[in-house]
């Protein structure tokens, strides 16, 4: 057996390893995440960021298309973020082997001479399908050691009523498993809580609600509905308006929450993602887009910092009792949104090693009751 056969045959068992170890890590595969802002890749800057414990390497050629590639060199594993980029070339910094950027092949081994007969087209770089919408640039990861399937899905898009409105975003940090970071995100019971403030909600404002939830694909809804009546940011839109506000929540997987709220010719749309960082660590992209000509973004950004400040702060307090592996429950119906997520995911996994149709763990609409 030849040198050559025996290291590419090391690969294939590395390779296996790290899919076996981030299957464990409780990661969803094939399917999009953001992994920075569209203003952080301009010029023939090289960015980093790492998704499911996977290190990227993110560019844009000189014809403003983002790519996005494993940041490591096929050759000997220096990072690619290390070279340079010419407008469509990557170049790595170690022994200037030459890579399209939009397709992860190689097009250069200097080291060659004339007498080599190493097909260099048939080396790549990782490379993943890579995508900008509402100011992110998303990466679909696929399953380690697997193909792209023939048709990906559009990355997604964040809903607007209409040509003209604002649009901001903000992003914080989570110490936590990406399960911790998408509960924590779907809870209905912490605002009190968690966000006691003055513009939000007090602790003596608790009351029970009653909402009804319905299965959509991967995910479920809270179906349309009159918004809380101890949120004051509602009541204002309400007395603003002169008519109903309606508010509809979708969790979809993988880590997507949505929420659209309207109010005759006015309305807010707002998506939240958690995104799996490494297993210890997932961060929070929100981006919210409105046409209240009453709420100018600077303000919006204030009072959205001092949110997202509060849920990163309750999360590193979690982090903490988490060291120690402590015991957990979930109850009705409060958490039964997560026990539908834990459910969803589940089936997901089952439904894709399987060939099944995936089983949805809500057989219809149903509806929740919890005090907050």
């Amino acid at each position: 057996m030849s040198e050559a056969v025996r290291t590419m045959m090391r690969m294939d068992a590395e390779a296996a390893q790290e899919a076996a170890a981030q299957a464990d890590a409780g990661f969803l595969w094939d399917f999009w995440y953001p992994a920075a802002r569209s203003t952080e890749i301009s010029g023939q800057k090289l960015v980093t960021a790492m998704l499911l414990e996977v290190p990227l390497v993110l560019g844009r050629t000189s014809e403003g298309k983002v790519f996005a590639m494993r940041d490591s060199c096929p050759h000997r594993g220096i990072p690619l973020s290390y070279g340079r980029l010419d407008g469509k070339v990557v170049e790595c910094c170690y022994h200037g082997w030459r890579f399209d950027a939009c397709s992860g092949q190689c097009v250069e081994i200097p080291s060659l001479s004339s007498q080599d007969k190493l097909k260099v087209e048939r080396i790549f770089a990782g490379h993943y399908p890579c995508e900008e919408r509402d100011g992110y640039v998303w990466v679909y990861m696929n399953s380690p050691g697997t193909k792209l399937p023939q048709t990906i899905p559009a990355a997604p898009a964040l809903t607007v009523f209409s040509d003209k409105y604002k649009i901001t975003h903000l992003s914080c940090e989570l110490p936590s498993h990406i399960d911790h970071g998408i509960i924590g995100l779907m809870d209905p019971a912490h605002g009190p809580f968690v966000h006691q403030s003055w513009f939000w909600r007090k602790r003596g404002s608790i009351h029970e609600k009653a909402k009804q939830f319905e299965p959509i694909p991967n995910g479920f809804r809270m179906s349309p509905h009159s918004p809380s009546t101890n949120s004051a940011p509602y009541q204002l839109l309400k007395r603003i308006t002169g008519e109903p506000v309606t508010t509809t929540i979708d969790f979809v997987l993988p880590n997507i929450r949505t929420e659209e709220d309207q109010s005759g010719k006015m309305w807010f749309s707002s998506r939240a993602t958690v995104t799996p960082v490494r297993r210890d660590l997932c961060r929070i992209d929100f981006v919210a887009a409105w046409n209240l000509f009453f709420l100018p973004v600077w303000v919006f950004r204030i009072f959205g910092k001092i949110f997202l400040r509060q849920d990163q702060e309750t999360m590193i307090q979690q982090a903490e009792g988490l060291k120690h592996n402590p015991r957990l429950m979930l109850i009705d119906d409060a958490d039964r949104p997560a026990k539908w997520y834990f459910a969803l995911k589940a089936n997901l996994i089952e439904s894709r090693r399987t060939g099944a149709p995936m089983v949805h763990p809500m057989d219809g609409p149903v509806t929740l009751r919890w005090r907050s």
